[in-house]
């Protein structure tokens, strides 16, 4: 098992000391026996500027998917923003997003999960004041690539559509589009593998669905190519490969950070991981 901690994809490596206990004290720069901790918070360089932080989510999921990393940026003294991702096509999502991109001035560290990165590859091209990407468990598409073809060669995704979803129409639909809805099975199994089972169930019973038209849109933009990227990668995730997501880290030259075991729900079992990633992207921003 690989080390949970990667600083990218050319070099260190630096072992994993604890948890969840250590990645906290990491985030406030506290020690567990009062020594100072080299973490994230407070950033070091005097030249440092804070960023807003915009939060993407992917399918199946909402904004508050994101709670967790809000609380910890909030409590740092960053602003924290959780956008609504329509889920309806990959070109109109970006368009949406880039939006209210827009409308923030200053810098802006861009996070998405799951099908969201592919949605912050699209939506933060040619846009000069975001200055880092965050995939979380994500997809990082090259131009033309769809989001479906990105999970990974043993996703569970890859089993027959009817096993894995509910199909339902929805009013204004492209020719053949349809909503999907994760059975509750797969939801519990290979979605939210690591949280309790009343919090997956919950999690199943308010998730949104996703218009195919998602999965099947290729990418018009690879903003990675011109933007620093981070890459958070669940050991446990079982909708978008492990393999699949160090294979997109790479191509970015992304700084990579490997966490054992998780699921695609890592966002919401661990924020203080995914936040610790975060905050490194926070901390490269300068004057």
């Amino acid at each position: 098992m690989n080390a949970p901690w990667e600083a990218d994809g050319r070099t260190a490596r630096h072992t994993a000391v604890g948890g969840a206990l250590l990645v906290a004290a990491l985030l406030t720069g506290a020690g567990a026996a009062g020594t100072e901790a080299r973490g994230p918070f407070p950033c070091s360089s005097q030249d440092h500027v804070k960023p807003t932080v915009v939060l993407v989510h992917g399918a199946w999921a909402g904004t508050s998917s994101w709670s967790g990393e809000v609380a910890a940026l909030t409590r740092a003294g960053y602003t924290a923003r959780a956008v609504a991702n329509p889920l309806r096509g990959l070109t109109g999502d970006a368009a949406t997003v880039a939006d209210f991109l827009k409308s923030i001035p200053g810098p802006i560290v861009l996070v998405g999960h799951s099908y969201g990165g592919s949605v912050i590859t699209n939506a933060a091209a040619g846009l000069p004041n975001v200055k880092a990407l965050v995939y979380v468990d994500a997809a990082a598409p090259d131009v033309g690539e769809t989001t479906g073809a990105l999970s990974g060669a043993t996703s569970d995704l890859g089993r027959s559509p009817a096993t894995l979803y509910d199909m339902v129409p929805y009013p204004t639909a492209p020719l053949g589009a349809t909503d999907l809805y994760l059975k509750q099975d797969v939801f519990l199994r290979s979605f939210a593998s690591d949280l309790p089972r009343d919090t997956a169930l919950q999690l199943w019973a308010a998730q949104r669905p996703a218009s195919t038209r998602a999965f099947d849109t290729p990418s018009k933009a690879a903003a990675w190519k011109t933007i620093p990227s981070w890459y958070f990668i669940s050991g446990g995730d079982r909708i978008i490969t492990p393999d699949s997501e160090r294979s997109m880290a790479r191509r970015a030259n992304a700084k990579v950070t490997e966490f054992p075991g998780g699921s695609h729900l890592t966002l919401i079992s661990h924020p203080e991981a995914v936040t610790a990633v975060i905050g490194s992207a926070v901390c490269s921003v300068r004057r």
